[in-house]
């Protein structure tokens, strides 16, 4: 338990902002992110796997679909807006991801919508390093339980790119996948 909560403080400054002296330090030494996602601007064939049964200790439970990410860039490119509109047996899954870029944490943050219930989900936090693989962190409620959730996108080549949302309950010692993704780039759009 004590792990869980100095996860979720950590978590809180990190998002917040206030990290320790020497944490600015290295961060302000760091590179300037706010380009990372420029490689998705544009549209994207998407096939998605949802776990339906997440942290229930059942069988996996997953759901697939198809469609489309159409990706936008923003506000001279410090942030972007990515559609989703994909469907399956089970259904369809439409919403919206606001990316918004903080040049002073040098980090993004990712807002996603859905269009089933209206609702924000709590934003996770994080970038890219310089092998192409972002990696964000945040917390949120699963069936009112407080999960930390990890997402993570490898960009695989130029026109293949993979995402991966799992779920933590143990401080992340342990992480359960429930959302993953492949999208193949269809067009590149220029904004």
């Amino acid at each position: 338990m004590l792990r869980v909560i100095l996860g979720a403080i950590a978590l809180a400054c990190l998002a917040a902002g206030m990290l320790p002296a020497h944490a600015q330090e290295v961060l302000s030494a760091a590179r300037d992110g706010q380009k990372d996602f420029d490689f998705e601007i544009g549209t994207w064939t998407t096939s998605v796997r949802v776990l339906r049964n997440s942290l229930s200790g059942q069988t996996p439970d997953w759901a697939e679909y198809t469609g489309t990410s159409v990706v936008k860039p923003l506000l001279d490119g410090r942030a972007n807006f990515v559609e989703l509109s994909v469907a399956g047996a089970k259904g369809k899954i439409e919403g919206g991801s606001l990316r918004l870029y903080n040049p002073q944490t040098r980090q993004w943050s990712l807002n996603f919508a859905s269009l089933r219930n209206g609702m924000l989900t709590a934003p996770v936090y994080g970038g890219f390093g310089e092998s192409k693989r972002g990696v964000f962190y945040g917390q949120d409620m699963v069936d009112g339980r407080a999960v930390m959730v990890r997402f993570v996108i490898t960009l695989v080549s130029p026109s293949e790119a993979h995402f991966d949302q799992a779920f933590s309950t143990d401080g992340g010692a342990t992480w359960e996948s429930n959302w993953v993704a492949v999208d193949t780039l269809r067009t590149r759009s220029t904004g």
